[in-house]
């Protein structure tokens, strides 16, 4: 069997790591991969910017029987679609589903027809629209570039002077053409948390919550990123929210079914803990990053099984299993990050925080020099997760972890799980 994984992160390193430890014993390809996978897959060049390059890269390595794709702008361009026509297996939904991230208006729609909890919301495609009702709604208000951002074009603004600079940064074209539409909508209070499940299109099989921890800053100071860390499980999400939330993933399938629209892959619902219960913040059609590098590790069921059978339509028939134990992982950033930040910098120290009991360093932005020293490559360079029976020890391991690895001007985030730690 041969499955090739499409990304660069730490989240397709997890992805990687279980399909080979699957009983399938795959051939596993990374494209383009990063320092880490290359310890344990085939890393190949591709140009992302253009889906039919994936095709191609199939085509050239030969008997691939399923490709699982990591981040979400291929999907949204419809690398399943072409993959599909090609007759290959992708783990992934195709475009018209993926509009579940590529367009934050066509989610908010969606949801607003069909009665899913969710903040009201309007559209807008030019700053006088969307400058005159900040001015009749007032602050606090949630601002959204329509499109894909890389993670950013998002501000939560507390005051008219944040949320009208955000508006400007959207149409002045910080964010491409993702800026071109705005979404404002009202603020939801209350506890984060994300709820990713598998989905064939009917079935949908949660998996267990996590939490990230998206400022760059301990105690969620500083400029959003793509996520310094995250835990699971979360002590906040009882039986009967983890219920709940199901039920919304399972509304949303469902409601684009309804659409002629069949979802497979992983649903990601971001969600707002409110006093009325949970709402979705966002959608994303994907493994989240880093959740995915405390869900996976959790799974005890073979990954490889579960993706085929997301994609031939028989999840019903497969029972997931989950660990009991903790997951923690933090994420070593570069300096700088999310802003400007330099690469090239030696990393070391990752074989010694590997032999903590229960921790896996997954490589995000990293690869090797010319001379073949690993060395940082990306914002978000390393994923240290542990495992241990509880939260608080899966938090203790990953720390003493991150404290043998060091690379030049390193960052991290102290308090990753604390507040899980304190009852929150």
């Amino acid at each position: 069997m041969r499955i090739l994984v499409i990304g660069s992160g730490g989240r397709e390193h997890a992805i990687a790591a279980a399909l080979r430890a699957s009983r399938h014993a795959p051939e596993v390809y990374c494209a383009p991969g990063n320092g880490g996978t290359a310890e344990i897959a085939t890393n190949l060049p591709v140009d992302l910017d253009d889906p039919a390059n994936v095709v191609d890269l199939v085509r050239r390595i030969g008997g691939v029987d399923l490709v699982v794709v990591g981040p979400e702008a291929p999907l949204v361009m419809g690398v399943a679609n072409l993959l599909a026509a090609a007759g290959i297996p992708c783990f992934g939904p195709k475009a018209a589903a993926a509009e579940l991230e590529g367009s934050k208006w066509f989610a908010k729609q969606l949801m607003l027809e069909h009665g899913i909890p969710t903040a009201p919301a309007e559209m807008f495609e030019n700053r006088e629209a969307a400058g005159a009702y900040l001015a009749n709604h007032g602050a606090p208000i949630v601002v959204k570039a329509d499109g894909l951002a890389a993670g950013k074009g998002v501000t939560v603004a507390r005051d008219l002077e944040t949320a009208m600079h955000a508006i400007e940064e959207c149409f002045s074209g910080a964010f491409g053409e993702a800026g071109e539409v705005v979404v404002l909508e009202d603020l939801l209070e209350g506890p984060e948390c994300s709820l990713l499940a598998f989905t064939d299109g009917t079935t949908v099989v949660p998996m267990v919550p996590a939490q990230d921890h998206k400022r760059v800053n301990d105690n969620d100071e500083g400029p959003n990123t793509g996520g310094m860390g995250a835990y699971s499980p979360v002590p906040a999400v009882d039986d009967s929210t983890h219920a709940e939330m199901t039920a919304i993933l399972e509304r949303t399938v469902a409601a684009l079914r309804e659409r002629g629209i069949v979802y497979q892959g992983v649903l990601y619902g971001g969600f707002m803990l409110t006093a009325e219960g949970p709402k979705v913040l966002e959608f994303n059609v994907r493994f989240g990053d880093p959740e995915a590098q405390v869900v996976i590790p959790r799974l005890k069921t073979d990954l490889v099984d579960v993706m085929l059978a997301v994609t031939a339509g028989t999840l019903a028939d497969l029972p997931l299993e989950w660990r009991d134990e903790a997951a923690i992982t933090v994420v070593l950033a570069s300096g700088g990050y999310p802003e400007h930040y330099e690469k090239g910098k030696p990393i070391s120290g990752i074989e010694a925080a590997a032999a903590v009991p229960g921790v896996t360093v997954y490589h995000a932005g990293t690869a090797r020099n010319e001379d073949g020293a690993l060395v940082t490559a990306g914002g978000r360079v390393l994923d240290v997760t542990a495992v241990a029976p509880t939260l608080a020890e899966a938090r203790d391991r990953a720390y003493e972890a991150v404290a043998r690895i060091s690379f030049p001007g390193m960052h991290y985030r102290t308090d990753i799980g604390v507040r899980a730690l304190s009852g929150a």
